[in-house]
């Protein structure tokens, strides 16, 4: 295989970085060993070494021969793309690893660590008090970071660029402003025109793992997942995926016994990020530029999965057969139920469960306390009412515990304060990227006949095969020719739902 590096510079580089990447490639079977294998008490030595990992990448990253290689590659010229790619990822994680003293990063890493441990046992027994003064530990370590890494306007620009490179907070606040004016109304008007219904009976069905492990392996197949050489499927508290590498990416889903849909469109859209990795060029294996540019553009690869395919009449009509082999009580139910189940629109306490129409809502709300937690000096024991107020003031709905409320997202235990805007820019450009692949292929018909290798063949051209060579708002420019427009989500939801 011909390497895309040819510049001896760039190649001096890249085989400093190789340790670099074989400590993030550990810290990654750590990580997802951690959510799927380990035993609960595990947890003390596990943050105790992933501490000493993240100081140990920093030192690899600091070091002075490194960065000068990387001072002297900003300087030449005739450097081809995907070398000058390199030098960017690497520029700005030299910037942001120089801002955090080693120390912070050892308390960040701990104090995370053992923080999900803390909120799988508060959101199990439904005690907020559990997890409580960890995330004020967890909200000081965010102040800390904005403060390490400086800022204009306000300390929450910091962190949304580290989940997006380049985003700012007037740019989320313009995006939230559009949806909660177009929404809203929207909203009200679904529901009372009742197109789709606000329940269905299917949610109550119970279902044995079993079963549901085989619709999701049969669904899995269809799409080309390559489980077995090159991926995998496994059981965790909060459904995730994780890349070692090209060759190795991993997708996790849960099974509650009830309302199957959520372990489908779980499964579907980790695959959507599982793709997005798999279908890197292998040129740029152990290379920073291997791994999607950022969150906001490897959410628009999920969720455009979850809802442009999974939530389509033609994909209830291909798993119907499967469903009814599976699950005896689906001979009562057409594919137009399944259909009809998958897009209730209904105020929902639950994110990951909401509908597409009243997702952004749920993200919105996180947005709003996330700036209060770093803006206004709030602590943890003042969240949950705030987050209940927030609730009921957007979806007319008040949570009636914990887990139903604050405690259901991993993300805070995780220490990513402000990596939810993220989801709703997915969400956006799911849809933008779908009505622009409408322009080539007939995307309907290539999912009613499961023939996705166009599908993916065009996710692979236009977005994946970039890995991170170009920050995100350039990749829309060159994947698409536009920035990231909420119309295109706001017409979706009007063609799909009215």
């Amino acid at each position: 295989m011909e390497s895309v590096f040819q510049n001896e510079t760039i190649k001096a580089i890249l085989e400093k970085y190789r340790r670099i990447w074989a400590i993030g490639h550990a810290q990654s079977v750590l990580g997802w060993d951690m959510e799927v294998n380990m035993p609960r008490e595990g947890i003390l030595e596990r943050s105790v070494a992933q501490g000493e990992l993240s100081v140990l990448s920093q030192e690899f990253l600091l070091k002075p021969d490194f960065i000068e290689l990387v001072e002297k590659a900003k300087g030449i010229e005739d450097l081809n793309e995907y070398e000058r790619g390199v030098v960017r990822v690497l520029d700005r994680s030299i910037r942001i690893s120089r801002s955090f003293p080693p120390e912070f990063l050892r308390e960040m890493s701990e104090v995370t660590s053992q923080a999900t441990k803390a909120w799988e046992e508060a959101k199990r027994s439904d005690d907020y008090s559990k997890f409580e003064p960890w995330l004020d530990k967890i909200i000081d370590l965010a102040k800390r970071a904005a403060d390490y890494l400086g800022y204009e306007d306000e300390p929450y620009d910091a962190l949304l660029d580290l989940f997006e490179e380049g985003l700012t907070t007037r740019e989320v606040e313009g995006m939230f402003d559009k949806l909660e004016k177009e929404l809203k109304p929207l909203v009200e008007k679904i529901m009372e025109e009742g197109k789709v219904p606000s329940e269905h009976p299917l949610e109550k069905e119970s279902y044995e793992k079993e079963q549901m492990e085989r619709v999701n392996l049969w669904i899995l197949e269809k799409f080309g997942y390559p489980l077995g050489t090159r991926a995998r499927l496994d059981v965790s508290a909060h459904p995730f995926t994780t890349e070692f590498g090209i060759r190795d990416v991993r997708i996790t889903t849960r099974y509650e016994g009830y309302d199957f849909r959520r372990t489908i469109l779980s499964t579907v859209h980790e695959f959507g990020h599982a793709l997005y990795e798999l279908q890197q060029d292998e040129r740029f294996m152990f290379s920073p530029i291997a791994g999607g540019v950022s969150l906001g553009i490897h959410e628009s690869q999920s969720r455009f999965w979850e809802n442009i395919v999974g939530r389509s009449m033609e994909f209830a009509g291909l798993i119907h057969p499967v469903l009814r082999e599976n699950l005896p009580f689906m001979a009562n139910y057409t594919p137009e139920d399944v259909y009809l189940y998958f897009n209730m629109v209904r105020p929902d306490f639950i994110r990951t469960e909401s509908d597409v129409v009243t997702y952004n809502f749920h993200i919105l709300l996180r947005f709003k306390l996330e700036r209060m937690m770093l803006n206004e000096g709030v602590k943890a024991r003042d969240l949950p009412e705030l987050w209940n107020d927030e609730m009921e003031s957007l979806l007319g709905i008040r949570p009636k515990s914990y887990a139903e409320g604050i405690l259901q997202d991993i993300h805070w235990a995780h220490g990513t304060i402000g990596y939810f805007p993220t989801y709703s820019i997915g969400t956006l450009l799911a849809a933008q990227f779908y009505y622009h692949m409408k322009k080539d292929l007939n995307v309907e018909e290539h999912i009613a006949k499961a023939d996705f290798e166009p599908i993916k063949a065009w996710l692979r051209e236009r977005v994946h095969r970039y890995g991170s060579i170009y920050p995100p708002k350039e990749l829309l420019k060159k994947s698409i020719g536009e920035e990231l427009n909420p119309d295109y989500f706001i017409k979706w939801v009007k063609e799909r739902y009215l």
